[in-house]
């Protein structure tokens, strides 16, 4: 499997996490900033959450983390939490934003 087809699988089990207050997956509201590969297939992904406070915070990130290990052919997964930058609106896709009505 190339890269760039891993990072695809990455991204659709990504896709796979909403966040429970909205009804828009992880990727598209744009909490996802970023998505490394490094040899043997370790991955590293650092995201953020709507808001310091969010709720689920203490799932989200957790559960994306799991289901990137459950990709055949991953090795280790390493999750970043950041807030820095904090998050805005303007990190959704235009899927997102559609989908939630402020386009």
């Amino acid at each position: 499997m190339t890269e760039a087809e891993l990072r695809e699988r990455i991204i659709e089990a990504i896709k796979t996490v909403y966040d429970p207050e909205i009804p828009v997956d992880v990727y598209e509201l744009g909490l996802i900033y970023k998505i490394e590969i490094f040899p043997v297939n370790n991955v590293y992904i650092q995201m953020t959450l709507t808001s310091p406070s969010c709720p689920s915070a203490g799932s989200l990130p957790g559960e994306v983390e799991q289901k990137v290990r459950t990709i055949e052919g991953i090795n280790d997964v390493q999750l970043e939490l950041t807030f820095d930058p904090p998050y805005t609106q303007d990190m959704m896709s235009e899927a997102a934003r559609l989908e939630l009505g402020f386009m």
